[in-house]
């Protein structure tokens, strides 16, 4: 081999080489970019176009209506308004104390416990429970007449509560499932966020006299702030899409009790498609969810700015 062509050897394996170290990143992330654009991009541009059109579900015959699916739900349809104002309500009781359990328990579990790996798996079990058979049996705790948590009120001499005819305590009841469902998920990503704080924090605190109370709020609770916009996030997003828990505790319907007090936009959203058969009106529900969804990531998006602004 002459020495010219020795040359062009090296200069061609040079630039496969550069080409290797700048085309195999996008290579390797490209699967997930072409399955969501199959699988998300094209049928929410596909269910925005339904949006626009009176369109019922089996009918060939559409016909291009602009906004007026919209305006039907905001200013005609009350159960679709009413419906929001359920779902942020049942999001807020069941994001907040689910959160807020979710630090005590894996502050609990990041102490020197016997047997810590038992306790991980244990708060999981409810995760990979059927959510179908958490809501049987949840909808038989909250029952009117023979429901676990009557029978204790009506041990202590109180009333029974009708606890799926009103729409704050229908509220309380399917928040419950999801606090239970999901508490321990959450406790596990703070708790592998904590075992990340470096120990000298606590031993300094320590050594100053602080208690551990004080080092779990002037410690733990600053260090997880990243990990707590996280977790608030991904339950914004899980509570705004709320479905099967309040479907189940109605015995699997849509309405979402007698006067929809606890029927959700994702319920709405079925309710249209399968009852009445209008795939214009629902695809509009599904747009206008996720309009709602949005904002409420883009106020966590504010926070997060705020937060490491302060920082």
């Amino acid at each position: 081999m002459t020495t010219e062509t020795a040359a062009k050897a090296t200069k061609w394996r040079l630039r496969l080489s550069r080409a290797d170290v700048k085309a195999t990143p996008y290579a390797l992330v490209s699967p997930y970019f072409i399955l969501f654009t199959i699988f998300g991009l094209f049928p929410m541009g596909y269910t925005l176009y339904a949006s626009l059109h009176s369109w019922k579900l089996g009918g060939a015959d559409r016909e291009y209506v602009g906004l007026e699916n919209y305006k039907f739900l905001l200013f005609e349809y009350d159960r679709f308004n009413w419906s929001v104002f359920n779902t942020l309500g049942m999001f807020l009781l069941a994001t907040v104390p689910q959160l807020v359990c979710a630090l005590m328990v894996a502050n609990a579990l990041n102490k020197k416990l016997k047997r810590p790996m038992l306790w991980r798996m244990l708060i999981l079990a409810p995760i990979v429970t059927s959510v179908v058979a958490v809501g049987v049996i949840f909808a038989r705790i909250w029952g009117q007449e023979y429901g676990m948590v009557n029978g204790f009120l009506d041990l202590i001499g109180m009333e029974k509560v009708d606890w799926e005819g009103a729409r704050w305590s229908s509220w309380i009841a399917i928040s419950s499932m999801v606090d239970w469902r999901w508490m321990g998920y959450n406790a596990l990503i703070f708790l592998a966020a904590m075992q990340t704080i470096p120990r000298n924090l606590y031993e300094a605190a320590t050594v100053d006299g602080a208690t551990p109370r004080q080092q779990f709020w002037q410690i733990t609770v600053p260090q997880l702030k990243p990990v707590i916009i996280f977790t608030v996030f991904v339950s914004s997003v899980g509570g705004m899409t709320m479905f099967v828990e309040p479907m189940m505790f109605d015995s699997g319907r849509l309405l979402g009790g007698t006067d929809g007090q606890f029927q959700t936009t994702a319920m709405v959203l079925v309710d249209i498609l399968r009852t009445h058969g209008n795939y214009g009106v629902s695809a509009a529900t599904g747009w206008l969810l996720f309009i709602v969804i949005g904002i409420v990531a883009a106020i966590n998006f504010l926070v997060v700015n705020r937060i490491q602004g302060n920082k």
